[in-house]
């Protein structure tokens, strides 16, 4: 896991990023930085850096976050029980950095029928031709 101090962490993030991911906040619907976000690319977790999605596997689910139907590498996302707010649902966060990255539901058009309902908040979008310039040259294969 990514050692990073609660202050190091205050420092590096946005109070949105920090609240979503270190605080299992969720951010609005809509008003947020990928829910319609189309281009080539990976989305990494804003803490580690490490790749969980790809603009590939990215659909528009109508819910206002981006959605997903399946992660980059699955080892690289936990998924949790969520009893919060009076449901049941399925949590997902980063393994590197225990992120808190949305949830998962079983209402997907992929092959998996899942539906990874992630906060924007809680990544970072690599453009596909900075992809060997910010040191994810390995992705580019996800695109040819």
């Amino acid at each position: 896991m990514t050692n990073h101090s609660n202050e190091e962490l205050k420092k590096k993030l946005t109070p949105m990023q920090y609240h979503v991911t270190q605080e299992n906040g969720t951010e609005p619907p809509f008003k947020n930085d990928f829910y319609d976000h189309e281009e080539d690319g990976i989305y990494v977790d804003i803490v580690s850096g490490k790749p969980l999605f790809s603009s590939i596997d990215k659909y528009d689910a109508g819910c206002g976050w981006p959605s997903f139907t399946k992660p980059i590498e699955e080892e690289e996302i936990l998924e949790k029980e969520d009893r919060s707010h009076f449901m049941v649902r399925t949590e997902v966060r980063s393994k590197e950095a225990d992120s808190h990255l949305g949830h998962v539901f079983p209402d997907g058009p992929g092959p998996n029928g899942l539906r990874y309902c992630i906060n924007s908040a809680a990544l970072r979008f690599i453009p596909k031709d900075r992809l060997d310039d910010e040191g994810y040259s390995l992705y580019k294969k996800l695109f040819s």
